[in-house]
C-alpha cells in the first residue's frame, strides 16, 4: 500500500525555486532514502512532507489523504514523525521531559512510551534526569529519534541521522533505523552516507538542483555508475 505520495510538488523559497516538479512514493513498510549534493533539495523535500513548508503546486498525500494544506502539528496527528537535522533536542530538559515532549498531542500512552523508549534506548536510561544537551552528539540523536517515536508514527522522517557521528556510533545508528524498520514504522531517510543509506534502504530517489534525476531499487542505485562516482567515490 503507497503510504506518502509527493506529486508533482514544487517550493520556491522567496525568488529561489528550491523544488522544480518532485514526485515521489514510498510504500508501507519500506525504508527509502533521499541522495543528492549539500543543497539538492533533500531538507526542503521532508519539511514539506511535514508541512514545515508549503508547496507553490503539486500535492502531498498521505494514507491518500492531502497533508500539504494542514499545519505542522496536525501532520503528527495522522502519523508522520520527523527528525530534524542537528537533532534540536531541548537542551535545558532533561532525557525524560525531551521524550515525553513527543507525546504533547496524545498523553494516554506518555508513561508505557516513556519506559518503551528507555528500553530501545539503554544510554538514555541511564542518562534519565540529565539535561539532553549534556550528552554527546550519539546520544542525542537517539533521544531525537525517541522523541519522534513517542507520537507513534507510521511514517518517520530522518535528516542527516548520522551527520558529525563516529563511525561505530553511526553504525548503531544504522542498527536503530533498521529495529525500527522492523517493527513496522515506515521510514524515509535523507543521508549523507549513501553507502549506508543504499544498503539500508529498499529504494532511493536522487535529487539534484531541486529535481528527481534518478530513481530505483537500492541495489539498482548502488551499481549505477553515476551515483558510484557521484556519491560513492568511485570511478564510474
Amino acid at each position: 500500500m503507497t503510504l506518502l505520495e509527493v506529486d508533482d510538488v514544487a517550493v520556491r523559497y522567496g525568488a529561489v525555486q528550491a523544488l522544480r516538479g518532485v514526485s515521489l512514493t514510498v510504500e508501507e513498510g519500506e525504508i527509502v532514502t533521499l541522495l543528492g549534493a549539500n543543497g539538492a533539495g533533500k531538507t526542503t523535500t521532508l519539511r514539506t512532507v511535514s508541512s514545515l513548508l508549503r508547496p507553490v503546486t503539486g500535492e502531498v498525500r498521505f494514507d491518500g489523504k492531502r497533508v500539504d494544506t494542514l499545519p505542522a502539528h496536525q501532520v503528527v496527528g495522522v502519523g508522520i514523525g520527523h527528525v530534524p537535522e542537528g537533532r534540536r533536542v531541548f537542551p535545558t530538559m532533561t532525557v525524560q521531559e525531551n521524550l515525553q515532549m513527543g507525546a504533547y498531542r496524545d498523553r494516554k500512552h506518555v508513561k508505557e512510551d516513556t519506559e518503551r523508549m528507555l528500553g530501545m534506548f539503554p544510554v538514555l536510561a541511564e542518562r534519565r534526569k540529565q539535561d539532553a544537551g549534556t550528552l554527546s552528539g550519539g546520544e542525542q540523536q537517539m533521544l531525537a529519534i525517541g522523541r519522534a517515536l513517542m507520537g507513534r508514527p507510521r511514517l518517520l522522517l530522518l535528516d542527516e541521522p548520522s551527520m558529525g557521528l563516529a563511525p561505530l556510533i553511526v553504525a548503531r545508528i544504522f542498527q536503530i533505523i533498521r529495529q525500527i524498520n522492523a517493527d513496522g514504522t515506515t521510514v524515509l531517510l535523507v543521508e549523507q552516507n549513501a553507502a549506508q543509506a543504499l544498503r539500508l534502504a529498499t529504494r532511493g530517489y536522487v535529487l539534484a538542483n531541486g529535481e528527481i534525476v534518478l530513481e530505483g531499487t537500492a541495489k539498482q542505485l548502488l551499481e549505477d555508475p553515476a551515483v558510484r562516482s557521484a556519491y560513492l567515490g568511485e570511478g564510474a
